[in-house]
Order: structure tokens, then C-alpha cells, then sequence
């Protein structure tokens, strides 16, 4: 790591001769694999964009210059560049780096970003800005100006957002660089017809010798004049890839590749030209995700993002010899994730109704739809990268008669709303939405957390809101929204592995706003205070009520957010039980606030009594960004823990005794 470690900053890489540059690389992919061992993080998208970040690093002044991200999950290599060496050690952790781009660490970063298609036009805003300002670069007015580059990869091209923002760059007059990093890959193999475009061009000779044609090639591409001028500024180079029939031209955008996204001199001469040019443009690189390590490589889609692992090689790969078998992979795993368990029930359930179909936008692994995919390749579907345009899918199917299940980390249903409100619970149709992530997701940090999931689905008439506990229950509540044809339905789960403690029980089936009691060596008749846990919070709230000795706490499943369990509320009400409620959401809009509501019903009722005086504690993650850290500390900082939820108990049984002898003071009082 001789070099790596002596680079602080771009500036020092810029010392260093091109030919230095190949090593540096080796040493980044080295520190990459070497941490993600240890830590997991994203490994495949950031080995396949060593030299291209290091080119345009070498080219551009990013201090200055503007780089934008897309999904933001291929910056580990940006940050080694960029002074955060030293955060390595502690990636994902509160301490250390963040696999995001992240403002807060460093000037170089512009934003936060964990979701598909934002960077084109956040780049164009940010274009836009400089201009306005008078700060864009100019080659004759103002050649010390901003740059812009939006890197966009892992096919987030085909998403909706990337479309607009391609629409809108090409009204640009301006330098704006838009940098295809094309590896034949999304988090998974890449869908639909655009990538298969770039399937063909990868494979065609389209982009071989243009010298020849290349002024009749540029007179087809949009801007006249201003391709004319982009002819005689490039060089012969650029001149043989420059596109014919481009797709990119259609956004009125000069398209030139692909190019080897792995040759730093290419890649530096290309870059060069191209940080000149003041139109914007489109730069086709091509790469491979997972370089540099045999086991990614052949198996982009397990190493884009592992959980720790261990590696060792076993020699140099004879030629022609598979890549998995020239080294030995173990990756560390614990127990039976809800992930598992979902691909399990559903494959289940698609076995037993013939009317259920799914898909996934570009997750089949993350949240195990892979599995359905294998065994039912004609009612399952990767839509790719684009949750709107999955759910509208969705909708469809069920117009259509089906009884679509739409796997989607909560954090990126957020993406999809509108579809949810528009075309599928306006028009009363039944789209299950079976939400992985949801709550505190580790070391992903803020820009993945599914803390919104319950008050977004809330505000829509009709819809259910449900949580599982485990296996059981979440194989339950599939099962419940399978007959639920007339509207939308949720179910959500965190990313975090299944308690098993209930496994060899029946699992009561989910009726309609209905909470289960769990605490079964407690009589609902004698209990002092009442937990409602939504999700797993449920079994942490019985660890903490197991804690407290002599103290009588009844813990509630509360299984439905909505329609929430009024019946329940009501009883607890009327026997002035203080009542605590448990959730991985944000304070607004969740389950709590559900109960919450569901108390002041029951006070406004005609038969509401002046003695009924329980008080409700809300137990949710806080009003503020958690970041990245391990999901045990951040449920830990967050009061979600056993630890946090046994306090709350302690200082509710004490507002509970205190309620209870105002009340009775209050009756006295009367008579």
C-alpha cells in the first residue's frame, strides 16, 4: 500500500506518472477486498470502477470541478482518493466511512445518495447553478470554471428519473459530462429492452473503425453545427467511437464509447478531451464489475454487497479454467434471515394459487425473489431498476385478475407511492406489498433506513398495514393478504435474522385488526402495564419484560397499523392500563401514533368515563438521521433494545400509579 497511503488528496495522485497509476489501482482493489472481508460493504461495483475513478480523479479538479454519484454505492475508491484512507478500517461504522457518498465526511462528496437514476439530473441542477452564477466553465469566457460529471452505473440508466434527467440535459449549453459506466450489470443482471441495447453494442462492431465515415456519422447526430465543432476538436481517437444512431442521441446528446474503463491511459486521454468539451456529452465506458477478484467477477450478483468473507486463492487459474475454482470463498453467515423466509413462503404460496404472481425492481437476491424467479420464470419478473414503473406493472396484473406480491426494500417504496395511490388503491385493486428493510438496516445508514413505510400507507383509504415477528407470522400475514383482492396491503420486516421462539407454536392467523397476546404466563387480567410491539420490537419488548421481576407486563403482537386493534385499546383504556408501544418508523405517522389515536377515540366515545386516564409512551427511532453503524447499536441509541424498552416500562408503571390516584381523587372529589 506504499502509494495509496501516501495519497491524501488528488493532488498527490497528480503527482505520480501515469505509468505509477496501474499499481495504485492494485492497491485500492487490495484495501477494498481486504476490508470487506472483515466488515461486508459493497465489493463487486467498487473493484469494477478502480481505474476509471482514478483516471477522472488524475483529469478533473473535483475540489472545484462537480462529481455526482448515482446509487453511490461505487464511491469506496472515490473516498481512498479523496483523504478517508484512514476511515477504511471502520467502514460502515459510525466512527468510520460510510459505503454512501456522504457529505459530511468530506467537501467532496455533493450528496447523500443510496437510490437509483438521481445524479444526471441532480448534475444538471448543479450545472444550471454554476451558469446562473457565472461560474460554469467556458472555453472562451470562463476556462477556469466548474465542470460537472455524473457518474451513473449498475444499470440506474433505464430508471425513469435518469430518463428525465437525460431530457434535460440536452437542453444544456453548456459542458456537462453524463459517464455510462456499463458493466452488463444492475445489483443484478440488468432487464428490459435498454439493456439489452447495450447488450448488442457490446457485441457488435458498430463502434470499431469510424475514421473513415466519421463527418457523415456526425452530420446524423442532433446539434448540426455544435457535433461539427465537437469533429474538429477531438482528436482521431474519439473520432473512431464517436456513435452512429446512437440511443443517446435522441436527448440531444453527444455519445462517444464504449471505451475500456480499465485502460487508465485510454481513459485519461478520453476524460481530457472530453473536460473541454462545451456541449454536453455522453462517455459509453465499459467494465467489469467484480475486476480483480476471480470469485466477483463470476459472481457479480453474491459480491456486489457481502457480509464478511474469507478468501483465500489457490494458485493462478489455468487458461481456460473456470474463475470460482482458482480460489476459495466462505461467506460468513448467521442464522435464517426474513429474506429467506419470505422466498420460501412465496414460492409457497405461488405454489398453492396459480393467480399469485410477483417481481422485484432489480432485488431478486436482496429480497428473495430469486427463488420464484427459478421456479416460476412465467409469473415472476425482475422489472429492473425502477420501483414506479414495478408497481404500475403490479396494478396491472391485478386488473387483470392476478393477486400481485411486489417484494421492495421499504426505503425504496417510497419511490413507488404515487403508483400505490394512483393505480392501485384508488382504483381498488389488490397489490400486496411485502416490504424488506424495514426499520434501522446497519451499515447501509440513513439513505436505506425504511422509517416512512407505516405513515405513507396510513394516509391511503382501505389499506392494511401489517408487521411480522418471524417466520410463522410472516408466512401468516402472506397468506391473510392473499384474499385481500379489493385493496393495498403491506406487510413489512427488517433486515435482521428470525427468532425462533415461537416456531413450534401454531401461529394464529392474522384477522383483520386484530393483535396477538404473547405474553402467556401473565394473565391479561392482572397486568400493570401493556407493550404493543410492531414487528420484532415485540419479542425485545418480551426480553425486557422478563427482566422485571414481580412486575406484571403484558406484550402485545400488534400485527396491523392499520386498521389498529381499537377493541384492545379500548379494554386497556377503561382499566387505566399506561400503555407503551414499540416500532422501528419515525415518530410521525406510525403504529404509535396509530394507538395514540385509537385512545383519544375511545375518551370521545359516549360511554368514555372522566377515570380513564392511561397514558401512552411512543418508543420509535428518533427525529433525526441515523447513519451507519451496526443495526444492535443503532436499535441500541435509538431506545429500541431491550434495555431502552425495560426503562420505559419502569417509568410508565410509575406514571401508571400516579394516573391511578388522580383518578381515584378525581371520583372522591365528585362524590
Amino acid at each position: 500500500m506504499a502509494m495509496l497511503e501516501e495519497i491524501r488528496s488528488p493532488e498527490d495522485l497528480k503527482m505520480l506518472r501515469v505509468e505509477d497509476l496501474p499499481e495504485v489501482a492494485a492497491e485500492i482493489r487490495r484495501a477494498i477486498i481486504e476490508q470487506v472481508s472483515q466488515s461486508g460493504g459493497h465489493l463487486a461495483p467498487n473493484l469494477g470502477v478502480v481505474e476509471l475513478t482514478i483516471a477522472l480523479h488524475y483529469v478533473f479538479d473535483f475540489g472545484h470541478d462537480r462529481l455526482l454519484f448515482d446509487v453511490g454505492h461505487q464511491c469506496y475508491p472515490h473516498k481512498l482518493l479523496t483523504g478517508r484512507m484512514d476511515l477504511l478500517s471502520k467502514l460502515r461504522t459510525r466512527d468510520g466511512m460510510s459505503g454512501f457518498p456522504a457529505p459530511s465526511e468530506s467537501d467532496y462528496d455533493l450528496f447523500s445518495v443510496g437510490h437509483a437514476g438521481t445524479a444526471i439530473s441532480t448534475a444538471v441542477g448543479m450545472a444550471r447553478a454554476d451558469t446562473l452564477t457565472g461560474e460554469a466553465f467556458d472555453t472562451k469566457h470562463t476556462p477556469e470554471g466548474r465542470r460537472v460529471v455524473a457518474l451513473i452505473g449498475d444499470a440506474s440508466i433505464a430508471n425513469g428519473v435518469a430518463m428525465e434527467g437525460l431530457n434535460s440535459a440536452g437542453t444544456l449549453r453548456r459542458q456537462m459530462l453524463v459517464i455510462l459506466n456499463d458493466n452488463g450489470m444492475s445489483i443484478s443482471k440488468p432487464q428490459g429492452a435498454l439493456a439489452q441495447y447495450f447488450d448488442r453494442l457490446r457485441m457488435s462492431h458498430i463502434y470499431g473503425d469510424f475514421k473513415k465515415g466519421a463527418r457523415k456519422i456526425l452530420r446524423h447526430v442532433p446539434g448540426g453545427g455544435l457535433v461539427g465543432e465537437a469533429y474538429h476538436k477531438f482528436g482521431e481517437a474519439t473520432k473512431a467511437v464517436v456513435a452512429e444512431n446512437s440511443w443517446f442521441e435522441h436527448f440531444g446528446l453527444v455519445t462517444v464509447g464504449p471505451i475500456d474503463g480499465h485502460n487508465i491511459p485510454s481513459l485519461i486521454e478520453f476524460l481530457g478531451e472530453a473536460r473541454d468539451f462545451d456541449r454536453p456529452m455522453v462517455l459509453h465506458v465499459k467494465t467489469v464489475k467484480g475486476k480483480g477478484l476471480e470469485i466477483a467477477e463470476a459472481d457479480a450478483t453474491k459480491f456486489h454487497s457481502p457480509a464478511a468473507f474469507s478468501y483465500e486463492r489457490e494458485g493462478v487459474a489455468a487458461e481456460g479454467k473456470d474463475a470460482k475454482s482458482a480460489c476459495r470463498v466462505e461467506v460468513k453467515s448467521g442464522g435464517r434471515s426474513f429474506t429467506s423466509a419470505f422466498g420460501d413462503a412465496l414460492v409457497d404460496v405461488m405454489e398453492r394459487d396459480d393467480k399469485v404472481v410477483t417481481c422485484t425492481a432489480a432485488m431478486p437476491d436482496g429480497t428473495g425473489v430469486v427463488k420464484a424467479l427459478e421456479r416460476f420464470p412465467d409469473r415472476a419478473w425482475d422489472a429492473g431498476i425502477c420501483e414506479s414503473h414495478a408497481l404500475d406493472m403490479m396494478a396491472g396484473l391485478a386488473r387483470g385478475g392476478f393477486r400481485p406480491y411486489f417484494a421492495v426494500y421499504s426505503t425504496f417504496f417510497q419511490r413507488a407511492f404515487d403508483q400505490a395511490f394512483q393505480e392501485a388503491a384508488l382504483q381498488g385493486l389488490g397489490v400486496r406489498l411485502c416490504m424488506d428493510r424495514a426499520g434501522l438496516v446497519g451499515g447501509d445508514g440513513a439513505v436505506h433506513q425504511g422509517f416512512c413505510d407505516i405513515a405513507l400507507l396510513r394516509t391511503l383509504p382501505n389499506a392494511v398495514s401489517m408487521a411480522a415477528i418471524d417466520e410463522p407470522s410472516l408466512r401468516a400475514s402472506m397468506e391473510f393478504m392473499r384474499g385481500l383482492d379489493d385493496r393495498v396491503s403491506a406487510v413489512r420486516y427488517p433486515r435482521d435474522d428470525v427468532d425462533h421462539r415461537f416456531a413450534e407454536d401454531l401461529c394464529p392467523a392474522f384477522e383483520m385488526g386484530k393483535a396477538r397476546y404473547l405474553s402467556e404466563s401473565v394473565d391479561q387480567n392482572e397486568i400493570e402495564v401493556a407493550v404493543l410491539g410492531f414487528g420484532p420490537s415485540a419479542l425485545t419488548a418480551l426480553d425486557a419484560a422478563s427482566e422485571l421481576e414481580g412486575c406484571k407486563v403484558g406484550v402485545w403482537d400488534g400485527r396491523f397499523a392499520k386498521p389498529v386493534d381499537d377493541a384492545l385499546v379500548a379494554r386497556l383504556v377503561s382499566r387505566n392500563i399506561p400503555i407503551i408501544t414499540v416500532e422501528e418508523h419515525a415518530p410521525v405517522g406510525g403504529f404509535g401514533d396509530a394507538v395514540i389515536e385509537s385512545v383519544n377515540r375511545q375518551r370521545n366515545s359516549d360511554q368514555a368515563s372522566a377515570s380513564q386516564t392511561s397514558t401512552v409512551t411512543k418508543l420509535t427511532m428518533p427525529d433525526a438521521w441515523v447513519h451507519q453503524d451496526s443495526r444492535q447499536r443503532q436499535l441500541h441509541e435509538s431506545g429500541l433494545d431491550a434495555e431502552g424498552i425495560t426503562k420505559a416500562i419502569r417509568a410508565a408503571l410509575q406514571l401508571g400509579d400516579q394516573s391511578i390516584k388522580q383518578a381515584k381523587q378525581s371520583i372522591i372529589g365528585k362524590d
